[in-house]
């Protein structure tokens, strides 16, 4: 594994290229370009800011914190997990030819895609911090050393997704079933995480323990929770959800690892 490791840092300048050909082809005809990148997540956070913070009162449940800024230091990084799903799927399929042709390691091909919609995150993570400054002049809300969390939570997303992106991709060069499913998990999912809702309205839900640990037992949960921690600590996770996600994520990037190597050879034959 060590080995393929180093092949793919190796070849990192194709990472490169493809990454901003996704990028280039993305947005070079398209008038608002890299705002779009903001538009939607903002519009989204605009409708669950009214839904939940004002009709609801959700910040209650945060101890009087910012919702809106809650809400978008986890919708943010959700719409990176979305896009890697969406996309990680087509990954090898719709680069037949140039895996074909070219020789790099072929786990660079997947690799692209989350790196490709990391940088989109970066790009618009300006904006979250935009509006915890407002807050702060605005509310009681001060910043703190917990944003070092953030490259934490970064780089904890980053390994789960390239796991991910491995797994999908291969999956569905063999079973083309895997591009629609995930279509459908990827709705599942956004609810099945503190996104849009705090951690303590399932804690405190007073749902039996065995489901508690099943909700939990999702990586994305610990995830989610990691990035709202950088803006409002309060939402650190505890520390058996910390490292259940830790774990989880290891595990999932190993086995997206090896399982990728296990079917290549069934993989370009199908390609």
């Amino acid at each position: 594994m060590t080995s393929n490791i180093v092949a793919v840092w190796r070849s990192r300048s194709v990472l490169g290229l493809l990454v901003r050909r996704d990028l280039t082809v993305k947005y070079q005809q398209s008038v608002l370009g890299y705002l779009w990148s903001l538009l939607e997540p903002l519009a989204v956070a605009a409708t669950y800011w009214f839904v939940f913070g004002f009709l609801y009162n959700t910040k209650g449940d945060l101890d009087g914190a910012p919702y809106l800024l809650f809400l978008v230091s986890g919708l943010f990084s959700w719409i990176w997990t979305s896009a890697v799903l969406g996309e990680a799927t087509t990954a090898l399929t719709a680069q037949a030819r140039l895996i074909t042709t070219i020789k790099v390691p072929r786990q660079v091909f997947p690799i692209g895609r989350v790196f490709g919609k990391f940088f989109e995150y970066l790009a618009a993570l300006p904006v979250v911090f935009l509006i915890a400054m407002i807050y702060s002049f605005t509310a009681d809300y001060h910043f703190s050393w917990d944003l070092l969390i953030l490259p934490f939570a970064i780089l904890v997303q980053g390994v789960f997704l390239v796991g991910i992106a491995l797994l999908l991709s291969s999956a569905n060069v063999l079973l083309r079933d895997v591009q629609r499913f995930m279509s459908l998990l990827n709705r599942i999912l956004f609810y099945s995480a503190p996104i849009i809702y705090p951690m303590a309205k399932v804690t405190e839900s007073g749902m039996p323990g065995w489901l508690l640990r099943i909700y939990e037992a999702n990586p994305l949960v610990g995830i989610a929770q990691l990035h709202h921690a950088a803006f409002l600590p309060a939402e650190f996770p505890s520390t058996s959800l910390l490292a259940t996600t830790l774990t989880e994520c290891v595990i999932i990037f190993l086995a997206g690892w090896f399982f990728f190597r296990r079917v290549e050879p069934a993989v370009l034959k199908e390609l």
